[in-house]
């Protein structure tokens, strides 16, 4: 009868705390947010004046007395109080019914963290109203999240490539047997492209244009038919506001640095990873989950690569809460099951 009072008056919450955007899941009604992890702030008062989408308009657009931030930085908290203010908001905003208890949530978070990190982490949830927080690593959720029979007795790889961190793991019996990660990842593509614009054009850009070019043209792999965009920016040497031609060659040659790093990261993982597990990995291959699996030419390259089958899950960039909202829906039973000591 108490547990049944729980679940009626609270709205547990799965939550994906990513670098570039946050994704939040309602027990049994899905996914019901996606906005960027920026907050804009009074620079003297630290009063917040905007949130998500509406902040991050504001990137480097603000005047003197304000500032857009992101509290997250590659994948871990940079600064405590805005993301407390950022998860309150999110909760609140998702939190329509007015139920009586606080939620319980589940987070999402890069595997490489330590355990300062993680505890933040789990103290910001809980000043911003969580009742319980569940931590549970980016690999796992991802892998939950795009249907990888995870619980089974053979190797499955995942490869999570978020906005500021990478997170490469080897699971078997609901365990990750080997797990890498590495703090390049879409964030660092994007800074790529303008260092490449500064190089080659003396053209200034913002990270919001970086990323658009990324999305709009980017690639790591030779394409049948390459692209090609306007970029507008302000020219180094005159000052002025300044507009470019760029193409998809141009811009796989910017990102060929982070992507090289992101490929060894992949291969010291499988090279780590037990023959037993490997032999698994020739038939089933690699799954590529988060953001970055939807660059142009990454999974033709991967497979170059490594020489293994190369699978994109569906809808990558919702992997990780998907898999927070499935832990989540489980939650119950597996507390159940670690009583009983069965898991």
């Amino acid at each position: 009868m108490f547990n049944y009072l729980f679940k009626l008056f609270s709205n547990d919450l799965g939550i994906d705390l990513g670098t570039a955007a946050v994704l939040v899941y309602v027990k049994g009604q899905g996914i019901v947010l996606t906005e960027p992890s920026v907050v804009a702030m009074d620079k003297e008062t630290k009063n917040v004046l905007a949130i998500g989408t509406e902040a991050k308009k504001m990137l480097g657009k603000t005047p003197a007395n304000i500032i857009a931030v992101r509290p997250l930085r590659d994948g871990v908290i940079a600064d405590f109080a805005a993301t407390e203010k950022m998860i309150r908001y999110f909760i609140k905003k998702v939190n329509k019914s007015k139920r009586l208890l606080h939620p319980r949530i589940v987070i999402g978070v890069p595997s490489g963290i330590t355990e300062v990190e993680r505890r933040a982490v789990r103290e910001s949830a809980e000043q911003a109203g969580a009742r319980e927080v569940y931590i549970i690593e980016e690999p796992m959720a991802a892998a939950i999240g795009a249907g990888i029979p995870i619980q089974e007795a053979e190797g499955n790889m995942i490869v999570d490539i978020g906005g500021g961190t990478t997170d490469v793991a080897v699971i078997s019996l609901g365990g990750m047997v080997v797990s890498k990660a590495v703090d390049i990842a879409g964030d660092k593509m994007d800074e790529a492209i303008v260092q490449y614009f500064r190089r080659k054009y003396n053209l200034l850009i913002g990270d919001n244009t970086a990323e658009t070019v990324k999305i709009q043209i980017g690639s790591v792999f030779p394409m049948a038919e390459e692209l090609s965009m306007e970029v507008k920016g302000r020219d180094q040497v005159t000052g002025l506001p300044k507009t470019i031609v760029v193409t998809s060659e141009e811009i796989r040659s910017a990102l060929s640095e982070p992507v090289k790093a992101i490929v060894e990261v992949i291969k010291d993982t499988l090279e780590e990873t037990p023959a037993e597990l490997s032999a698994d990995l020739v038939d089933r291959g690699i799954v590529l989950a988060g953001g970055g699996a939807l660059l142009r030419g990454l999974a033709e390259l991967l497979a170059q690569e490594t020489e293994l089958p190369i699978n994109i899950a569906d809808d990558p960039l919702t992997c990780v809460v998907r898999g927070t909202g499935i832990y989540l829906e489980e939650l119950d039973n597996i507390k159940f099951a670690q009583k009983r000591n069965i898991i």
